[in-house]
């Protein structure tokens, strides 16, 4: 084959004679381009798995669901603590209750008792009598507030106490299909290796170093397809002069648009 000439750079025509040729439609290629494009398809694969494997040993959904755990439990736990805080505060105030009655009680008694026979004192009794029965209500005031509000606290427990149960049992289901999907992926992602192992070894060295860059250069997409006269990298229809030229040359063609090596199907 003869080197490529000055107005045909963008063509690569690096065919060896050794390497058997097909034709395909009107366009005759060497068999090496055919195998590029398979293993052009293990790489998307391979990348597309080792993506997500990534994402599974990262575990971005997990770390997602153990942050509503964290929450749900924290939740729960300040819900814990000021119902615990209510109920105390309820018992001290029922404690005083009981207590200030207890002192109404016994000052009542002495009104009617007759060991008070003084009427200053008396009155004094009844004076003190009603003082403690302001406080005592005041403090029922109080405590009622209390007991609504251990009440409203109490009937939030079981949906919070549910809302950590559910996201404990999301961790656990994920954790296990997590694991089964990592261990598939990896198997995957190996047999595709070694696929792509074989299947390069059947390639031209040339050929390879020329895919390889420009996969780094083509976001990993470094060999397309040519359907009815347009690439499949770039989905951008080449001319019908560029397409004219390639029918005639023998070798590796590449995209005029994207410069991707193109395989006529």
């Amino acid at each position: 084959m003869d080197p490529p000439q000055a107005g045909r750079s963008t063509l690569w025509p690096i065919a060896r004679p050794e390497q058997a040729a097909c034709d395909v439609g009107s366009y005759r290629l060497v068999s090496a381009p055919l195998k590029l494009l398979e293993l052009q398809a293990l790489d998307t694969t391979i990348d597309r798995l080792g993506t997500r494997r990534n994402q599974l040993e990262g575990a971005a959904e997990l770390a997602d669901a153990r942050l509503v755990l964290d929450r749900a439990e924290a939740g729960l736990g300040e819900l814990k603590l000021a119902l615990d805080a209510t109920t105390r505060e309820q018992r001290r105030l029922e404690s005083d209750v009981d207590s200030l009655q207890r002192k109404v009680d016994a000052e009542r008694a002495r009104l009617y008792d007759g060991s008070v026979a003084n009427p200053k004192e008396l009155q004094s009794i009844e004076h003190e009598v009603q003082g403690i029965l302001s406080r005592k209500s005041r403090i029922e005031d109080q405590l009622l507030e209390r007991m609504e509000e251990r009440e409203e606290l109490e009937g939030r427990v079981p949906g919070a106490e549910a809302e950590a149960t559910a996201a404990r049992e999301r961790i656990a289901l994920l954790e296990s299909t997590t694991a089964r999907e990592l261990v598939d992926v990896s198997r995957q992602l190996e047999d595709r290796v070694r696929e792509r192992e074989a299947a390069a070894a059947e390639i031209d060295p040339e050929l390879l170093v020329l895919y390889g860059d420009l996969r780094r250069q083509k976001q990993g997409v470094g060999a397309a397809a040519l359907v009815a006269g347009v690439c499949q990298g770039c989905h951008q229809q080449l001319s019908p002069v560029y397409l004219d030229r390639l029918k005639r040359d023998d070798g590796i063609w590449r995209c005029e648009h994207c410069r991707r090596i193109l395989i006529a199907r």
